[in-house]
């Protein structure tokens, strides 16, 4: 499962010649635009660090209303205060975990969900302000506009999708489907993938492919993946809370493969509802992406790459072996809420390297005059 269905049209394009590419052609208004969509993925970058914080102090169902207008602003009386508790209190994570919580605890479960909520209106806002002043300016191609279409369509459907995540868990449950939390996640980063893609390449045009490294291209599409799997694989960790048990590296209750693997028929649901199961798989897909990252980085020393591409290889080497390093460390402490976000933030920083290094290997067939020198 991958975490870039937008971008698959985007492999297809960059496939053709360079030519063909009609991004490839500078624009007066690429770096104003790039500049724009790069504020845009910083600010969904931080979203995903927000929610990571939201679900890891079990904030999000704390706001049981859709209200995407009205909803900017927060209880503004005490009564207002009350009626939002009194909602919260009819939902089987206040009846059977938080029980007795008190109006001023209520409240700091509340202000993450909504600052949640506002953050991902303030994205939106800033995406349309930005395209409009852009487009009045005349610093929009005309190329850009079915991938910008393409944006701000699917951040309308993050939306829904947020509220759809947070509804499973109104009832039946004390908390929310470890499904929808995962696909809630993939699609923000998807977004995330896609802006940053076209914001890097107008910024700084990929340098020509030598063509020992079309090879290298394409290991770097299927490490990106494998890092999207290892993502979502994280995702059901934290739907399951399966970080809080097994805290132990690199074994698990004494074990390689924990006896609890399996203990569910058919065999095939405990990779998704298990918790045993969806660490150790989690861990196991981690590990296999650092060496990855590794084999990557040792193929791009044996490549003709510019020095920009060769240098996306370096860092994110280092940054899956630091992910890793952190994920331990945050297992090992039990998830503190700080570790458990800043090891999120980590996963979005391998990912950002991955695609920047996508960036740097776009397939420009090089000029023949430069091809025979």
């Amino acid at each position: 499962m991958s975490i870039f269905p937008a971008m698959t049209s985007l492999a297809a394009d960059t496939a053709r010649p360079r030519t063909a590419d009609p991004l490839a052609a500078p624009h007066p208004g690429d770096r104003a635009v790039g500049l724009w969509l790069l504020a845009v993925a910083a600010m969904i970058f931080a979203m995903a660090v927000i929610g990571a914080v939201t679900r890891l102090t079990e904030s999000g169902l704390s706001i049981m209303e859709w209200a995407p207008v009205s909803g900017v602003l927060p209880p503004l009386s005490q009564a207002e205060w009350e009626r939002l508790f009194a909602l919260y209190k009819t939902i089987p994570e206040y009846q059977q975990l938080n029980a007795g919580m008190s109006l001023a605890e209520f409240k700091e479960i509340f202000w993450w969900e909504w600052l949640h909520r506002l953050w991902g209106r303030l994205i939106g806002a800033v995406f349309l302000g930005g395209f409009l002043l852009l487009l009045w300016r005349r610093r929009i191609r005309r190329d850009l506009t079915g991938h910008l279409a393409a944006m701000f369509a699917l951040g309308g459907l993050q939306g829904l999708l947020g509220w759809y995540m947070v509804a499973s868990g109104f009832a039946d449950r004390v908390d929310v489907s470890q499904y929808r939390l995962a696909a809630h996640l993939g699609l923000a980063l998807a977004i995330y993938a896609y802006v940053l893609w076209i914001a890097l390449r107008l910024l700084a045009p990929a340098p020509a492919l030598s063509a020992d490294a079309h090879g290298l291209r394409r290991g770097l599409w299927g490490f990106a993946g494998l890092v999207a799997l290892t993502i979502l694989a994280g995702a059901l960790v934290a739907g399951l809370n399966a970080g809080l048990s097994y805290n132990t590296y690199p074994l698990m209750d004494g074990r390689l493969v924990p006896d609890s693997y399996l203990i569910r028929q058919p065999w095939w649901i405990n990779v998704f509802e298990t918790p045993a199961a969806v660490q150790f798989n989690h861990r196991m897909l981690a590990q296999l992406a650092v060496a990855a990252a590794l084999g990557l980085w040792l193929w791009s020393r044996r490549a003709a790459l510019a020095a920009t591409a060769r240098r996306a290889f370096d860092l994110l080497a280092l940054a899956a072996l630091g992910q890793l390093a952190l994920g331990v460390w945050t297992l090992l402490w039990v998830v503190p809420v700080w570790l458990g976000a800043l090891h999120q933030a980590g996963a979005i920083l391998v990912l950002s390297l991955t695609v920047w290094a996508l960036t740097r290997l776009a397939p420009t067939p090089i000029p023949a005059r430069e091809a025979a020198a």
